[in-house]
């Protein structure tokens, strides 16, 4: 166990998981949730590499800045790091072949940089984050299996009625499916787009 006052480190929390599900050996084991550890684990790192099996690993809610210590995690599909204090994508690079689905809602990115890594990537959660450009945004046109994206509650949505908002992601993202938890239909910017054209002067 972590000493009284220090943060819990990623090799606590993981016996922790252990004893807490009557002795399960974390190193066999396909779902391993290390959410809400008190003390808060700061650092991701290295320990995490006895997660060979993990295809799905939870981090959320603890105060981790930054993503470390995945590289050897080959099995990864879904990585939940929602509420920590994460700013950037660095450090998935080394998941973009595997990593389909990641959940990071809730932490303090402004840029999408190192996003694009994540070419098999179907669903990405990251609302209430910092992104207010859409610059920074089209960083998500070069993902070209994303379906279901949560967006809401970053400053660049703010800034849009929510029906605009959806019209401009799906110009921008045509192959997705899903935006902030609602079903998209296409054709609604498509129309958008296309009916002056389709006026005849009076």
């Amino acid at each position: 166990m972590a000493s009284s006052g220090k943060p819990t480190t990623c090799k606590d929390a993981i016996k922790r998981w252990e004893e807490c599900n009557g002795g399960a050996d974390a190193s066999t084991a396909t779902e391993v949730c290390l959410d809400f550890q008190w003390l808060p684990i700061e650092r991701m790192d290295n320990s995490l590499s006895v997660l060979g099996r993990c295809e799905h690993l939870s981090l959320s809610t603890n105060m981790i800045e930054k993503i470390a210590g995945v590289g050897s995690l080959k099995c990864l599909r879904i990585l939940s790091l929602g509420r920590n204090q994460i700013k950037s994508f660095a450090g998935l690079e080394i998941l973009g072949d595997t990593l389909e689905e990641l959940w990071i809602s809730y932490n303090a990115i402004e840029k999408m940089k190192g996003v694009t890594a994540l070419r098999n990537l179907r669903v990405l959660y990251m609302s209430n984050n910092l992104v207010r450009e859409w610059n920074e945004f089209t960083r998500l046109q070069e993902l070209p299996n994303l379906q279901d994206l949560v967006f809401s509650g970053n400053p660049i949505t703010e800034t849009l009625e929510l029906e605009q908002w959806r019209v401009e992601v799906t110009r921008r993202l045509p192959n997705l499916a899903k935006l902030d938890g609602e079903p998209l239909v296409h054709t609604i910017a498509e129309e958008v787009v296309q009916a002056p054209k389709n006026e005849t002067p009076s």
